[in-house]
């Protein structure tokens, strides 16, 4: 079952409508919550409009028996059956007023809240395509359109406080210069002055639309005696944890927060417009950045910034660790947290189009041990 409402309604299922719509702060995932009289249940889209995660919220006149297979049909939300809801003869329909919508900081996942307390949360790993759903309140046992909230709450409850802080944070006065600083700071220590800054990059979309938060911007080291080479590095990227880190990973913490960087003997502001194309990418594209990643550049290959113009680059490995390639010793970046999470920058390195596609084949670390082979400098030039 793709998801719990497919198709159009017939006279056996009322139309459905819209209990409340909301985007995500970053405009890459849409809540719908919506009600029949029946059944009401909820749905996370992604920016194509097409179902990402479901969960079925409540029903809304006494349980059936047995699942109400008539309503999937129809088109409907499922009825659930009084052995998995917690009000067998049906709850009151909700008050759109009293719902508080919390998107969690790394905007692939929301929780809703009925008078301050969770009704529902989809996570970022529902997937109604693999039969996983979100989780309801008011369900009891499991079943593929909604899993019982009670058995996560002690998780999510946590998490909705940590995003509302983080909302809250972003939208205080004075927040984002405080956090803007923190990171400048961090990057005097490790690469001396800075030279020039570039505020807001990677907002402007197709069509002039401006894209929603976050705020990332650019900073400029220039090179000096110690240092024959330029360091460009984002500032932004780290204010918020990458989206479905957590599909991949255990332990969330190590792996959710990067800066991107690139030492380049190019022309800074040449080289710097590398950045309006990541650094909101996983965010836009609801993904992550993991060392050895590739990224393949969205436009012709003669148009890449930290090339010539002649095509030979297509797009740029993330490296963790320069030193794995050739080139003079790297500056360390390490050593900044936030919110007890390590950032992580890494590193931009230009490769060919044969060069990602070798990589997506037999993997980023034969690619690296192949370019070290060859003797490629991680030092754009």
């Amino acid at each position: 079952m793709s998801v719990l409402r497919r198709g159009t309604a017939s006279p056996r299922t009322p139309a459905a409508t819209i209990v409340r719509a909301e985007a995500s702060p970053y405009g890459s995932r849409r809540l719908v919550v919506e009600s029949d009289g029946d059944v009401t249940s909820a749905y996370l889209r992604d920016a194509r409009d097409s179902v990402i995660g479901a969960v079925w919220v409540a029903n809304h006149r006494k349980a059936p028996s047995s699942l109400d297979r008539s309503r999937l049909d129809a088109g409907g939300a499922p009825l659930l059956p009084e052995s998995h809801v917690a009000h067998p003869q049906g709850r009151e329909a909700l008050d759109a007023s009293a719902l508080e919508v919390v998107w969690f900081e790394e905007g692939d996942g929301v929780a809703v809240l009925e008078a301050g307390d969770p009704l529902f949360v989809i996570p970022g790993w529902s997937d109604m395509g693999r039969g996983i759903p979100g989780y309801a309140r008011d369900a009891t046992e499991q079943s593929p359109f909604a899993f019982p909230m009670e058995e996560e709450i002690a998780e999510f409850g946590p998490r909705i406080e940590r995003a509302r802080e983080h909302w809250k944070m972003c939208r205080a006065e004075g927040s984002w210069a405080e956090f803007q600083q923190s990171v400048l700071g961090h990057l005097l220590q490790r690469l001396g002055p800075g030279g020039h800054y570039w505020h807001d990059v990677g907002r402007q979309l197709a069509g002039g639309k401006v894209s929603p938060s976050p705020t990332v911007g650019v900073t400029e080291r220039p090179a000096r005696g110690d240092r024959g080479f330029t360091v460009l590095s984002t500032v932004g990227m780290s204010r918020q944890r990458m989206p479905t880190v957590e599909l991949y990973e255990d332990d969330v913490a190590p792996y959710a927060r990067i800066e991107l960087a690139v030492a380049s003997t190019l022309p800074s502001q040449r080289a710097g417009s590398i950045f309006p194309w990541l650094a909101q990418y996983p965010w836009r594209s609801v993904t992550w950045f993991a060392p050895g990643d590739v990224v393949k550049w969205y436009h012709e290959a003669r148009t890449f910034p930290l090339g010539s113009g002649d095509g030979a680059w297509e797009g740029v490995l993330l490296l963790e660790d320069p030193a794995r390639l050739a080139g003079p010793e790297a500056p360390a970046l390490t050593g900044l947290t936030l919110h007890g999470d390590p950032v992580r920058w890494l590193w931009l390195v230009p490769i060919s189009g044969e060069e990602h596609r070798y990589a997506k084949s037999e993997g980023s670390d034969a690619l690296i041990r192949r370019l070290a082979q060859q003797g490629r400098s991680w030092v754009v030039s």
